[in-house]
């Protein structure tokens, strides 16, 4: 197995510049860092964590708190973050809350506060306030990705602009009658994205002129399950029924355009079905989206918090990440009366 010596005679640099680039640390160019990498995989080379860590008094480890492993969003930003942290030789150290509540006291009040990890990564999650204090006492550089937390910088979509985005448009295809499936979720997790998104869908719909049926608004729980009930609910109310339908997200979509096939309608002709994510099937069910990446969000974060635990200025601005509109065949004008 090479040395560190051996990758630096190899490259032509100095073994401190071989140990900022395998780190991912600033101040080292690309084509360096690309020369570095391709040298150390050629000859075998690991780097000793607990070396590097004595000597910097680092774990040369990142916390990544997630509430669950078992949805596209969060799978995929976790994806995101392990490519960034494999580059700069950092470990993850995942803390999988596991879904409904979770233990949310072993991770915040027992393992994080062992000192395992240099940073924390949070997914979609909102702090309590006794979670900020201790955060805080820790002096770790922390991050979300997946909706806005006071107090605490974030990488991810506007909401509220997405929501009204996906709303208008439907209502830029001819639809008055729209419904909305929400995302409420467990206890403990970021309200700010289920309730920008649902203010974006009220915005655009006052603007438009039309009214908001309360009880057109109901909650899918971000599950195709959940929401596929909620929606087979709404079109088995009396009276008349929605043209249209905004999911809060693609699996909710997902579970709005089976309930439609319940209950023998097709998917545009009598209901047209808007998401937002592009989760890997929307190409598959035809959905019509509001795209972003939540790969690319998973590493813009965790490149912020290595390059501040490399020396770089801390950033104290949240990262709005981009988001476009893809048009399928699940959205169309409503049917004629």
């Amino acid at each position: 197995m090479a040395g560190i010596d051996e990758v630096a005679r190899a490259t032509g640099v100095s073994t401190a510049t071989v140990s900022r680039a395998l780190r991912g640390l600033p101040n080292v160019s690309d084509t360096t860092r690309a020369a570095v990498r391709r040298a150390a995989d050629e000859l075998g080379y690991v780097a000793s964590s607990s070396a590097s860590g004595l000597a910097s008094g680092r774990t040369l480890a990142m916390g990544v708190v997630v509430p669950s492993v078992s949805r596209w969003f969060y799978t995929n930003v976790l994806e995101g973050v392990d490519a960034e942290l494999r580059s700069a030789s950092y470990d993850m150290i995942l803390f999988n809350l596991g879904g409904h509540r979770g233990d949310r006291e072993r991770v915040f009040h027992r393992s994080i506060l062992r000192k395992r990890t240099d940073a924390l990564l949070a997914l979609c999650l909102d702090f309590t306030a006794d979670e900020r204090h201790q955060l805080a006492s820790l002096g770790h550089p922390t991050i979300v990705v997946g909706g806005p937390v006071k107090g605490l910088r974030s990488v991810g979509i506007d909401e509220k602009t997405t929501g009204m985005t996906a709303t208008e448009h439907l209502i830029k295809l001819g639809h008055r009658e729209i419904a909305h499936i929400g995302g409420e979720d467990e206890e403990g997790l970021n309200r700010q994205v289920p309730v920008g998104r649902l203010h974006g869908f009220q915005h655009a719909m006052r603007s438009a002129g039309l009214t908001v049926r309360p009880e057109w608004i109901v909650p899918g729980g971000f599950s195709l399950p959940q929401s596929r009930s909620a929606m087979n609910a709404l079109l088995d109310r009396p009276g008349p029924r929605p043209t249209a339908v905004f999911a809060g997200s693609d699996e909710m979509a997902f579970g709005a355009m089976l309930a439609a096939y319940d209950r023998g309608l097709t998917v545009p002709g009598d209901l047209s079905v808007i998401g937002i994510d592009n989760h890997t099937f929307a190409e598959s069910f035809g959905l019509t989206t509001l795209a972003q990446n939540p790969f690319d969000q998973g590493a813009v974060a965790a490149r912020i918090l290595l390059d501040e635990l490399g020396g770089a200025e801390p950033r104290t601005r949240s990262v709005r990440s981009p988001v476009s509109l893809v048009v399928r065949t699940s959205t169309a004008p409503p049917p004629a009366p």
